[in-house]
């Protein structure tokens, strides 16, 4: 299938074109700015389908605001009639065009006028798209998104402006509408049509400011927020494509001493945190219980003996591991426990807690096994 898309070279159209590299065998044809109308017309005609996402929205001269959203969608459709054939047309209009009064949003509702004409004229399958603002990798800063702009400078540890931070806005995210037109394009579908995108996010100025300086800041604090799930994580995800290369990497804090070395690597707000730590041969670390934390030992490498005994009991138990053979091993509230390197190399131990130590209260009692 050869997929014609407008405006490739945009937020969308790259990673659309990424997208389609993936998931089937497709031919992608380009239409960019600067390209002739007489090339777009062509590439209609070689084409299976049309993703149309080029358009103005911020042109220095508002008559653009006509040729590049309604004069070239004209063409386009003229094309496409021109054809004889039915090839599906997916165009990204915007959520302004459902009552806003701006130039921008009455040439999206005119050129939107032209895509309903075209299938009403011809049967050909439109679907109309009526984004919120859509967020994500690559898009482009100090332009017309504020999340790529206050990602961009907050990455860069540069100011930002708030007019109003009680302002809401909008969001939906650049995976979500990929997903959906991708959707579309693998199955049949006939009519004129328009497309809804969900989930559909809102949050207000400050807050956006707010959270995307706590993922910044977590850098420094090692406490990463709940990047795992919905709105969080995509944001997460488009804060961090806007690091520079030179911040790829950070530090974290090391600890040493005459047993080895002691590296916190991530907290989290409820989960725990990991770390990681070395012991040299014959050395033993830990020598302590807990009332109600907990902790799994994982070694990396290197022969290690967990010693454990009960406080009330006296009960004694040990066990070997290493890493030839990857395998947790728990400790238990109520059993001291300790780890020795029986080996004859540095060990490496990585750790999970299931808590952030806390100095003030931090539930470890020395106590040898």
């Amino acid at each position: 299938m050869k997929i014609l898309i407008t405006g490739s070279k945009g937020f969308i159209g790259k990673n659309l074109r990424l997208a389609l590299t993936e998931v089937g065998n497709y031919e992608i044809l380009t239409f960019d700015r600067g390209d002739a109308p007489d090339l777009l017309v062509k590439l209609v005609h070689q084409s299976d389908y049309v993703v149309h996402l080029a358009g103005e929205n911020r042109p220095i001269d508002p008559k653009c605001f006509q040729e590049g959203n309604v004069d070239l969608t004209q063409v386009l459709c003229q094309a496409i009639e021109k054809t004889g054939r039915l090839i599906p047309l997916i165009y990204s209009s915007s959520l302004q065009a459902n009552d806003s009064k701006s130039l921008y949003a009455q040439s999206k509702r005119s050129a939107e006028a032209v895509i309903k004409a075209l299938s009403e004229s011809t049967k050909n399958p439109v679907l109309i798209y009526r984004l919120a603002n859509v967020f994500g990798k690559w898009i482009r800063p100090n332009y017309n998104s504020v999340v790529g702009t206050f990602c961009y400078k907050i990455a860069r540890g540069l100011p930002i402006q708030i007019h109003d931070e009680n302002t809401v806005i909008q969001l939906i995210y650049i995976d979500d509408v990929i997903k959906d037109i991708i959707a579309h394009i693998k199955r049949s579908w006939s009519g004129s049509n328009i497309g809804e995108i969900s989930p559909r996010y809102a949050i207000t100025v400050g807050d956006l400011a707010k959270q995307l300086y706590e993922f910044k800041n977590s850098r420094d604090s090692l406490i990463i927020p709940r990047v795992g799930v919905g709105f969080i994580r995509a944001l997460y995800s488009t804060y961090i494509s806007y690091l520079p290369v030179e911040e790829f990497s950070y530090a974290v804090p090391k600890y040493g001493d005459e047993r080895g070395d002691f590296v916190e690597m991530l907290k989290t707000p409820d989960a725990g945190q990991f770390s990681y730590f070395t012991a040299l041969p014959g050395v033993t670390r830990g020598g302590h219980y807990h009332h109600s934390k907990t902790e799994k030992f994982l070694v990396i490498s290197g022969r290690a003996r967990f010693g454990f005994r009960h406080m009330i009991t006296g009960e004694v138990y040990e066990l070997f591991s290493s890493g030839d053979k990857p395998e947790i091993v728990e400790t238990i509230p109520g059993w001291t426990h300790d780890i020795t390197n029986i080996g004859n190399e540095k060990m490496v131990v990585m750790l999970w807690a299931n808590e952030i130590y806390n100095r003030e209260l931090p539930d470890t009692i020395a106590s040898k096994v």
